[in-house]
Formats: structure tokens, sequence, C-alpha cells
């Protein structure tokens, strides 16, 4: 492994030991305690964790499966570093769920009470907030709307880019950042919802996508550009 890293098995109850490594190593990459690029070496996770090789080796076949890790066990494997250019494809990737999550809204026949329980999860945040509470309130958002549609597929499809957009957003720098993940940013998808237009509230989402993964269109020219959490 790339440096020294305290890790710790997390005592949840119900969990067993397989999701308890699970969790205590993707915490581990979202926080940035195991850095973009660190290798990730069965025998000292195991050491530091106190379990065996199996489960250390089934806990990063599940973070694999989310993208948080990549490689083959035979050459190693290491967290994952995301170039600019694939972060725009994830925001391409929701901007086409949520859009179709938008349309099932719309022309449901409980749409407004589904936008209702959608603006209660519009983001608001608190003095004091760390990024990583800022960021479970967005994305909470977002996931609500997914749930509204009562597209399970697309939820579930949804979740499984979660953990890839958080280290994205984790790793961004710019001063755009704060913006976006503000309430008056995400006011015009609930505008959109409510307007009964379901071409109205699809490019809604897309246009919001788009401004977000505006912020990395300029570093996805670089192919040099990596990023990750720091």
């Amino acid at each position: 492994m790339k440096k020294a890293v305290e890790l710790s098995i997390p005592s949840v109850s119900g969990q067993t030991l397989r999701e308890q490594v699970w969790e205590s190593l993707r915490s581990a990459i979202l926080e940035g305690r195991l850095s973009a690029g660190q290798r990730l070496g069965e025998v000292d996770l195991a050491e530091q964790l106190g379990v065996s090789r199996g489960t250390v080796r089934e806990a990063l076949r599940r973070l694999q499966q989310s993208g948080l890790v990549v490689g083959e066990d035979r050459m190693g494997l290491r967290v994952t570093q995301q170039s600019a250019e694939e972060v725009v494809e994830l925001y391409e990737v929701r901007g086409a769920l949520e859009a179709l999550a938008a349309v099932h809204i719309v022309q449901s026949p409980r749409c407004d009470e589904l936008v209702d329980e959608i603006e209660a999860k519009l983001p608001a945040f608190e003095p004091g907030m760390t990024l990583n509470e800022r960021l479970d309130i967005d994305l909470g958002f977002h996931e609500a709307l997914c749930a509204a549609s009562g597209n399970t597929v697309l939820l579930d499809m949804w979740r499984q880019l979660q953990d890839r957009m958080r280290v994205a957003v984790l790793a961004d720098e710019s001063d755009e950042r704060p913006r976006l993940m503000d309430t008056d940013y995400h006011r015009p998808i609930i505008a959109a919802l409510r307007s009964g237009d379901s071409e109205r509230a699809r490019h809604a989402i897309v246009e919001h996508m788009r401004n977000s993964g505006g912020v990395w269109q300029k570093r996805a020219q670089d192919p040099r550009d990596i990023v990750g959490i720091e």
C-alpha cells in the first residue's frame, strides 16, 4: 500500500463481517483516507482489519462493482482515478436517468403530491456543515426524485452511480462547487415538475446536469487531468 491508513471495522448491528469490511474500505475511499490511485493489498488490509484475506477480497470485489476500485486481482487493485471526461459522462448518464424520472413524475396522477415530497428535500444547509454533510443532502434530493418515479430499476441504476459521483464532487475544488449544491440552483427542477409539462421537466434536468458537468468540461480536454480525492 502507498501509505499507512488507519482502518477499523464499524460495529453495526445486523451487518455481516464482509459488509463491515466493505463499509470500512468504502468510507476510507470516500473520505480520502485511501486516495485515488492508491494500491490495495489484500494482506495489508486483512492484517489491519483483523480479518481473513478472503473477506477482504469479497469486499474489494463489491467495491469494484460500484466503480470505486479498479484492476485485476493478479495485477493488483487500486482506488479508482476518474478523468474529467469520465466525470462529464457520469453527469450525462445521471441526466438521462433523472430526466426519465421527471417525466414519470409529471405523468403520474399523484404528481402534485410527489413534487411536494421532492420539494421538501430541496438542499438547505446550516452553518458549520461539513462538505460531506452538504453532499449527503444534495444527493438526497436527487435520490428522492428518482424514487418518486416509481421505477425501481431506474432508482437502482442511479444508486450504483452515487459513490462515483460523491468522489467526483469532493474532488472538485473549483469556486463553482458551492453554487452547484445551492437551494436556488435546484428550484428550476421543482418549477418544471409543477408545470405539468413533461418536456419542460425533462429539459430542466438535462440542463441542470449539463451545467454541473460543464465544470469538468474544460478539464476533459486534457487527457492528463485525473481527478480523485486527494
